[in-house]
């Protein structure tokens, strides 16, 4: 049976759905104003591994991504680049999605954009004033009267006194509380036209928060089974989300919470402050993307997630054993799951989606097809498709050339000339071009036919 770890809980829980047989995950996506960076990239790997797990346990799955496409830092890009919101936000939505698909994620069942469900934001707000949870503040904003709703604090675990000592609260003039939150901001004069929407409480835009809210519940109901994102969403953007589903809905909002570990860069968490912050695309000059998603899955979704050039060769030399012991396997595979492998391979993944433990089944696959158990080859590539890896063709693979690296010309011309070197009895010249390729892990297989060449 699988088991989640519940946030909310703060254990493991074994999943059973609000209706059996199906299952309903929401994840807060992307704000779009620039390029996806590796936290996004960890988001949108760790949830598209969950949604290929649930499907093959066997759950008619529905999964919402939702897309931020109103937002302060929306607004100033735009108007620093001189377009419109809708011009910049569907540029990089298109970005987003070329990323996604060069690491292998497929896309969720729906994409909502905020823009697009302003009316039940509204819904949503009136039902919350009619409730007595929202108020109007003194410059017009509707907000949020945290201190009214009970369970406040339930999924952070921190106590409003724990809360109002300062830990990432906004102090407005003119709040009943500074833990109060922004429901509907009054239009400002300095905005454009295009984020005004009319309102019963005067013209306006949305808070962050009441999007989520909104989306989940119209796309999937009041109460659904599963909400994903990153731990930086976990205060206080889905604490606030429960605030007000339930305080609107009078109904839990969410059986199980999931938050996948920050992105760390040598050991630091990964910020544009530090100038340690990488685009997923500047990634993918140097690295091919099956083993950015390699990298990202071979760590529990959990855990940290230490990034580093270091970490990424391992990672492609790790992938590029999984692919040798693939050669000859074409075609398409099924898992066999009454296979012992298989039934190893399913208990991690039944244990709150233990990928490492799943990646450990893979190598040790690999392993038996190195040694002669070659009926195991099928199997190996089946479980990986089921993780989104090894699916494409191993030559391929094993003689493209790593972004960033020597292309097979480039290699064949220094094969060549070390060649050349050798028969002229330069032997240090020799020396010299082979440490060169070794380094660039590129192995090279001296016969009577000549040189041959591959790809560590």
């Amino acid at each position: 049976m699988l088991k989640i770890y519940n946030t909310l809980a703060r254990e493991k829980q074994a999943f059973v759905p609000i209706q059996s047989g199906r299952a309903n995950m929401y994840v807060c996506g992307m704000t779009v104003y620039d390029f996806c960076h590796l936290g996004h990239a960890r988001v949108m790997v760790v949830f598209d591994m969950v949604a290929r797990w649930l499907r093959s346990s066997g759950y008619a799955l529905t999964y919402v991504r939702n897309i931020t496409d109103i937002d302060d830092k929306i607004i100033r890009r735009a108007q620093d680049n001189g377009e419109s919101i809708r011009q910049l936000t569907d540029r990089f939505i298109a970005a987003m999605n070329e990323d996604a698909a060069a690491l292998g994620v497929l896309r969720p069942d729906a994409e909502p954009r905020a823009t697009d469900y302003v009316a039940q934001m509204l819904d949503m707000i009136g039902t919350l004033e009619k409730n007595g949870y929202a108020y109007a503040a003194e410059n017009r904003d509707i907000c949020y009267s945290v201190r009214k709703f009970d369970g406040y604090g339930k999924l952070s675990g921190k106590s409003l006194e724990d809360l109002r000592a300062g830990e990432r609260v906004d102090v407005m003039a003119g709040k009943q509380d500074p833990l109060d939150f922004v429901l509907w901001k009054h239009a400002r004069e300095d905005e454009p036209a295009e984020v005004k929407w009319e309102s019963p409480w005067g013209p306006g835009r949305p808070g962050w928060h009441i999007e989520c809210s909104a989306m989940g519940s119209q796309l999937l109901g009041r109460h659904f089974d599963i909400h994903g994102g990153g731990q930086d969403l976990q205060f206080p953007h889905h604490e606030n989300e429960i605030a007000q589903s339930e305080g609107a809905h009078h109904c839990q909002f969410v059986n199980y919470w999931m938050h996948n570990g920050f992105v760390r860069v040598d050991d630091e968490k990964m910020s544009k402050s530090l100038g340690n912050f990488f685009t997923i695309r500047e990634v993918l000059k140097k690295y091919d993307p099956e083993v950015v998603r390699f990298f990202i899955l071979r760590a529990h979704y959990r855990s940290p997630l230490n990034y580093s050039d270091v970490h990424l060769d391992d990672a492609r030399q790790a992938l590029t054993r999984l692919y040798t012991a693939l050669k000859g396997v074409t075609g398409t595979t099924s898992v066999t799951w009454d296979e012992a492998h298989a039934q190893r391979f399913k208990l991690a993944l039944d244990d709150d989606f233990g990928t490492p433990e799943a990646m450990a089944v893979l190598f040790d696959l690999a392993g038996a097809v190195n040694r002669g158990e070659s009926a195991l080859a099928p199997q190996l590539k089946a479980l990986a498709g089921v993780l989104g890896l090894l699916q494409r063709d191993p030559v391929e693979f094993l003689q493209a050339a790593p972004a960033g690296g020597l292309s097979n010309e480039e290699i064949e011309a220094k094969v060549v000339a070390r060649a050349t070197a050798k028969k002229m009895k330069n032997f240090a010249e020799s020396d010299r071009i082979r440490d060169e390729l070794k380094a660039a892990g590129i192995v090279l297989e001296d016969g009577p036919q000549g040189t041959s060449w591959r790809r560590a």
